[in-house]
């Protein structure tokens, strides 16, 4: 039996054990005429959080607790949801067969109501059992695109080369079952936006710049995007750029990347990139490369809000320059879309200002 094999079937293991205990729980309350009651770590504060700078945001406490009665009518309902979602993975885990959220939910519209619902006890789940999603045999349809200087395998045998200079292939919804990962990247590039990203696809930036992979999540990214990330960084051991909006939003994107989520610190370890390096677009770019000003955008009241949130955080301080930008944007009161460099040039982004940062920090 293969390492990765021998792992998958202890995992395996652990995720029945593990519903197994829950599941006797209740029948033990039940049998002494008690409502049963399962007990989540809160995924949204901050009090069952740490911060350690080799790893992000991990969570390193379940001191607060949500507790989900089957006896409270505002509960009830979403006990009974999870105790079908443990039923399904305790199926599916059994059987080495593998559900999408999405088939989850369109299974038992009904009882779930929503996809989003689907989400949030998944992860839920995945954090009572402290065990990864993939564990649980559950995938998700990712969203992000891969392209550039790459080959891999996925589980099923399929060959995926990302080496089209003109399309982008899709990351892979099982980021664990990746294997055989072939390339010569230099770097990394993590890109907020699909525009952008299809951008400089269609500029040819990974065949013309020097040999490197670009990812997107399309935004605020997905786990699957997040998972790919690290997973490549593992393996490749490159430099991990990013290039945002200079602007809160933008900021917080990279953060996450870097550092992790406070809703996704119990799976810490597998998803965050501490080397993470932020390329652009930066506050003091818009000044130094005296971007017009009719391309600069003032902050909002939930920008200027989210910003002060951002400076709280606990990582901030562990960068500096991160925070003299930051800082920076506060003072001036101003943000800005990477696009507006084009009101610089139409090439400028491909041509001049990802090499110049590049070169400059002595990656090319």
């Amino acid at each position: 039996m293969a390492d990765h094999q021998r792992e998958d079937f202890e995992s395996s293991l652990e995720v029945l054990n593990s519903i197994e205990r829950v599941i006797l729980e209740i029948v033990t309350r039940l049998s002494k005429n008690e409502a049963p009651t399962l007990l989540l770590p809160n995924r949204s504060s901050w009090d069952n959080v740490s911060f350690d700078s080799a790893v992000g945001l991990q969570m390193s406490s379940t001191n607060a607790v949500k507790a989900i009665r089957s006896d409270c009518p505002k509960t009830a309902q979403y006990f009974s949801q999870i105790l079908k979602l443990l039923s399904v993975i305790y199926t599916l885990v059994q059987s080495n067969s593998y559900a999408t959220k999405r088939d989850i939910y369109y299974n038992h519209p009904q009882l779930f109501g929503s996809q989003k619902t689907v989400d949030q006890i998944v992860d839920d789940v995945s954090c009572m059992l402290k065990m990864p999603r993939r564990a649980l045999h559950v995938l998700a349809t990712s969203k992000g695109l891969i392209s550039g200087d790459l080959c891999y395998m996925e589980e099923d045998g399929t060959r995926i080369n990302c080496n089209s200079s003109s399309t982008a292939v899709a990351v892979s919804s099982n980021i664990a079952g990746i294997r055989n990962i072939v390339s010569s990247a230099r770097f990394i590039l993590v890109v907020e936006k699909d525009a952008t990203f299809q951008r400089l696809l269609q500029d040819g930036l990974c065949t013309t710049l020097s040999p490197c992979i670009m990812i997107t999540g399309k935004g605020f990214p997905d786990v699957n995007s997040r998972l790919m990330v690290r997973k490549l960084w593992d393996v490749l051991q490159v430099p991990v750029f990013t290039l945002v909006d200079a602007d809160p939003h933008g900021i917080e994107i990279m953060c996450i990347y870097k550092y992790g989520s406070v809703a996704m610190s119990f799976e810490a370890q597998n998803m965050t990139i501490p080397s993470v390096l932020w390329l652009g677009l930066l506050p003091s770019d818009l000044e130094r490369l005296q971007v017009p000003r009719n391309a600069l955008i003032p902050l909002t009241k939930t920008d200027e809000n989210k910003l002060k949130s951002l400076l709280k955080r606990p990582y901030v301080m562990d960068q500096p320059e991160w925070l003299k930008e930051m800082e920076l944007m506060q003072k001036n009161k101003l943000k800005a879309e990477i696009q507006s460099l084009t009101a610089i040039g139409p090439d400028f982004l491909t041509n001049i200002y990802l090499p110049n940062k590049l070169r400059y920090g002595g990656w090319l």
